[in-house]
């Protein structure tokens, strides 16, 4: 049987990596898949990509629209990136009759429920396991190993330069502008590091894992996101002091009949494996009726832990090639008709517990008007660590650790305390989970 011959659009660093890996496995992958995968054509910006790989009868486009339209092809791999020209090349692919397979997590949260509407007419299937979380088979788990539980929640640090940032914070009593500077030397971050620290990123991620965990259209609109660059090293220090670790989560839950979608920073006890999880890794912990709690961990990024997941994905696409269409995984793990579009709560309406840390006047009584705040809120304090002043100050950090209640409850109480003269400036507030 012929082999099945790939167009690669962007030989970057993840496009660079499938390549390898798709020759360096050659042999062991058409075991798996039943027939050989080639790629016959890629489209690249810059020549000097395929410096020291074995390119030999790959043809070489600069305009990736030459690689979708080539009629030999049958599997087009998108690496580029971005919403554009990616979606466009995507939709094109669809329209000739190709299976698309992709690393693209914005594509898909923004554009996904078009691109497969458009699949399902065209009978072909785009696979993006690679989308969230690298490397870790995070979607096939969800949407295939667990197809026979009710999925209640998950939890997730799906953005390593956010957790390697908080780590370093953490391990060397860092401020986050420090290790910011830090990851962007490395190559953790880009220039422009809002994708990662202000939650983008992850709120791509969780969109996916919202719509395959819970039979919902994708919806990224509706995700509340808050990034981590107003966490301090006090606040590392504090959480520490109580028992708990902060990490950028992203959540999914059901709760009553509505969707929870929210990315931000997080405490959680230390005692939990995710609070472990440090430095650039990702892991998912799924929380499922039957199977109760999982834990998915590995590389969340880099060349070949990425096209780990392509190239699995591209195995996928290819023992289905003989199949019956109406037969396949789903994309979204549910059968298009069996998409329900449950509403997704308002951040003011969930309901969890709360870190806040007051900047408070060191004299009597302030922490009987806090307490008074408190209590005619029915919200109910579970720790407090009350710091002493130090030589000259005039002020002291007042940390407490809340009960579960109502997020808008909270931003009352901040609303009264803030109005205090007795509370210098805005009061930090983290969410807290325990992930039990």
């Amino acid at each position: 049987m012929n082999p099945v011959k790939i167009g690669l659009l962007g030989l970057g660093t993840v496009g660079s990596g499938t390549l390898t890996v798709l020759q360096r496995n050659a042999d062991e992958i058409a075991r798996r898949a039943g027939r050989g995968i080639v790629v016959s054509h890629a489209s690249v910006r810059t020549r000097s990509r395929l410096e020291g790989l074995a390119t030999q009868d790959i043809r070489l486009s600069e305009d990736p629209r030459i690689v979708v339209d080539d009629p030999d092809v049958e599997v087009i791999v998108e690496l580029i990136g971005g919403q554009q020209p990616a979606f466009e090349l995507v939709m094109r692919a669809i329209e000739n009759g190709k299976h698309v397979v992709t690393a693209n997590k914005a594509l898909i949260a923004l554009n996904g429920n078009e691109i497969f509407a458009a699949a399902q007419r065209k009978g072909v299937m785009v696979a993006f396991e690679a989308a969230v979380a690298g490397g870790i088979p995070i979607i096939k788990s969800i949407r295939e190993g667990l197809a026979g539980n009710h999925i209640r929640w998950l939890a997730g640090i799906v953005n390593g330069t956010g957790n390697f940032i908080l780590t370093e914070m953490r391990d060397h009593d860092r401020e986050f502008a420090d290790v910011l500077a830090e990851a962007q030397r490395l190559g953790y971050a880009e220039a422009d590091p809002a994708f990662d620290v202000d939650g983008i990123d992850a709120a791509h991620k969780l969109t996916i894992l919202g719509s395959i965990a819970f039979g919902i259209p994708l919806q990224y609109d509706h995700v509340y996101m808050e990034g981590i660059s107003g966490v301090t090293r006090d606040d590392v220090a504090y959480a520490d002091e109580l028992g708990y670790r902060i990490k950028h989560l992203a959540i999914a839950r059901r709760t009553n009949g509505n969707v929870e979608l929210r990315v931000h920073p997080t405490l959680i006890p230390e005692r939990r494996l995710l609070a472990s999880v440090d430095g650039v890794m990702n892991a998912v912990v799924v929380h499922a009726d039957a199977l109760g709690p999982t834990l998915y961990y590995g590389a969340g990024a880099g060349a070949e832990p990425t096209a780990s997941a392509v190239v699995a994905d591209i195995v996928d696409v290819v023992r289905t090639l003989t199949g019956d269409p109406e037969n396949r995984v789903p994309h979204l793990a549910f059968k298009p008709d069996q998409i329900t579009d449950l509403p997704v709560m308002p951040v003011e309406d969930i309901e969890t517990a709360y870190y806040l840390r007051l900047q408070a006047a060191d004299r009597p009584g302030v922490m009987a008007q806090v307490s008074r705040i408190m209590g005619d809120l029915d919200i109910s304090i579970e720790a407090i660590l009350q710091k002493e002043p130090g030589p000259g100050e005039t002020t002291v950090p007042l940390i407490m650790l809340t009960r579960r209640v109502v997020e808008k409850q909270i931003n009352e109480a901040i609303a009264q305390f803030e109005a205090l003269d007795s509370i210098i400036g805005k009061v930090q507030r983290i969410r807290v989970e325990t992930l039990g």
